[in-house]
């Protein structure tokens, strides 16, 4: 098989996945990721205070609830990063695979950490929950996504931009440069 064959089918396969993944509405990211960062974030906030776990919402000493909402998990920033890794090309399986378990991994820890502490400012009435809420879901989501991708570029020496290298190598084949 030619080698632009094979790089044209790989680029097929790879957004196909993009695509499935995404319909309907990110449900793989939200059904993996909803109990990954659920039952972490109860372990810890049971550690701090007296808390109890009903479905997606911690009671804490019996009258706060604290309720892990779909946005809370962050299942578009998860899958905003799987879109970086898929759309990178001339990245071999092996090692595809072990960059989207590394984005994924740091932005699950990131993310319970995030939680806890807007749990733990919650709970103890400081003023700035409000502020540091906001802080977190207008700017520090977006920084912690780009942080994470940035970290994989420099430690798996990604070398492709995505988007950018497919559709050069696209056009280079295509019946548009002639």
């Amino acid at each position: 098989m030619k080698k632009t064959h094979k790089q044209s089918i790989d680029i097929l396969i790879r957004y196909f996945l993009l695509v499935l993944s995404a319909i309907p509405s990110f449900w793989i990211f939200y059904l993996i990721f909803t109990p990954l960062t659920i039952y972490p974030t109860f372990l810890i906030l049971n550690l701090l205070f007296d808390a109890i776990l009903i479905k997606n919402v911690i009671i804490i000493n019996n009258e706060i609830p604290i309720e892990i909402i779909k946005a809370c998990i962050a299942g578009s920033a998860y899958y905003l990063l799987f879109v970086l890794n898929l759309s990178t090309p001339k990245i071999n399986i092996q090692k595809r695979i072990k960059m989207i378990f590394f984005a994924f991994s740091a932005l699950l820890i990131m993310n319970v950490l995030r939680i806890i502490f807007l749990s733990v400012i919650f709970l103890e009435g400081l003023p700035f929950f409000v502020l540091a809420h906001q802080l977190f879901w207008y700017f520090l989501s977006t920084v912690f996504v780009v942080a994470i991708w940035f970290s994989e570029v420099k430690f798996f020496k990604i070398k492709e931009i995505p988007f950018y290298s497919d559709l050069k190598f696209l056009h280079k084949h295509s019946f548009l440069k002639k």
